[in-house]
């Protein structure tokens, strides 16, 4: 009989191994493992195997960045922000992720029968303040309605381009030995925000969403040192995730001090109370920098001459050679290594 059981357990893992999970879209190990085993295998070139939230492309005489994203986040509407300027914002920070400048926007939509055309109306008219804000034109699109119950309200997926004129390359696989990693605010404001409207929690201090969009910002460091080496948005999986993605990918051991991570204490307070580790929890107006070390001061005094940027801090190094680790200094005084995200920790949270 015990046999009998154990049999059908790994038959019922085995069926899971093979259906998408929620978890495969956390931003965490699945979702690297679910793009490394289906999609890179058929898809790969030298652009996309670098796995970078943009792609860098050389046409003709000219430096290209490009970006996509879907965003299906539940609810809506939330504070601070819209599916519609979250939609701008994700897509316009990837570009900059590059050291682009992002110019042009693609938006497509997914509409369920039976939306309300106001909030309809509503979530257009974000898109086009938040891109106007942002110096972008949304120049193409598309629109698709799906039967009642074949989709949830809205889903919205855009795509932008921009120039690059930055003479370095920034990616995910170029931190160097030595390099300081800067922080530009603080964490997990989005996620909480999200959390806390979908759940109906209510905390001592209400939480607004960090969606913003980065390109001021990233225009403004770029043009103080030429020695930024990689630029990240934090977005699903939090610091967390994004830190283990380019120790990994850099092959380098990062050096992270726990204490020097600003955290609002609403948002503290309310992962506490839910279980969650803020460095999990997804950023929608944050970017992460490494920069060579004689130029780490320059670069944090301009983030922070920025509104955006006025608790950015520096939270750690880039140390030796390694396989791709985070070692957290913990605010106790002790050691752990900082792991990615093995399932889904907030879903739809963008």
């Amino acid at each position: 009989m015990i046999k009998s059981f154990l049999f059908d357990l790994k038959l019922k893992v085995k069926r899971m191994d093979k259906k998408i999970l929620l978890a495969h879209g956390s931003g965490g190990t699945l979702s690297q493992q679910l793009i490394e085993a289906h999609f890179l295998p058929s898809l790969h070139n030298p652009i996309l195997n670098l796995l970078d939230d943009g792609a860098l492309i050389n046409f003709e005489d000219l430096r290209l960045c490009m970006s996509t994203d879907t965003y299906v986040v539940d609810p809506i509407f939330f504070p601070g922000g819209d599916i519609g300027k979250l939609a701008v914002c994700g897509t316009i920070n990837d570009m900059c992720m590059c050291g682009g400048k992002p110019l042009y926007l693609s938006i497509a939509v997914i509409i369920e029968e039976g939306f309300s055309m106001a909030d309809l109306d509503r979530v257009i008219a974000s898109i086009a303040n938040t891109a106007k804000a942002a110096g972008v034109h949304v120049v193409t699109g598309d629109t698709k309605v799906v039967p009642h119950g074949k989709g949830d309200k809205i889903f919205i997926n855009s795509t932008g381009i921009g120039h690059v004129s930055y003479s370095g390359t920034i990616s995910g696989t170029n931190a160097r030995n030595g390099d300081i990693i800067i922080l530009s605010g603080t964490i997990g404001d989005h996620g909480m925000a999200v959390m806390s409207q979908r759940e109906g929690l209510r905390f001592s201090g209400e939480i607004f969403s960090d969606v913003a969009h980065l390109n001021e910002i990233v225009r403004d460091i770029l043009d103080v040192s030429s020695n930024i080496h990689c630029m990240r948005d934090p977005t699903r999986g939090g610091i967390a995730s994004v830190l283990n993605e380019i120790a990994d990918k850099s092959k380098k051991r990062f050096l992270i001090d726990e204490e020097t991570i600003p955290v609002r204490p609403q948002v503290r307070g309310a992962c506490e109370i839910l279980g969650i580790d803020p460095m999990y929890v997804a950023n929608e107006g944050k970017m992460l920098v490494f920069v060579a070390p004689e130029d780490a001061g320059k670069v944090l005094d301009k983030i922070r001459s920025h509104p955006l940027g006025k608790e950015a801090a520096i939270i750690g190094k880039v140390g030796e050679d390694s396989e791709g680790e985070v070692i957290l200094n913990t605010l106790i005084g002790g050691k752990r290594i900082l792991d990615r995200p093995t399932g889904e920790i907030l879903p739809r949270i963008c």
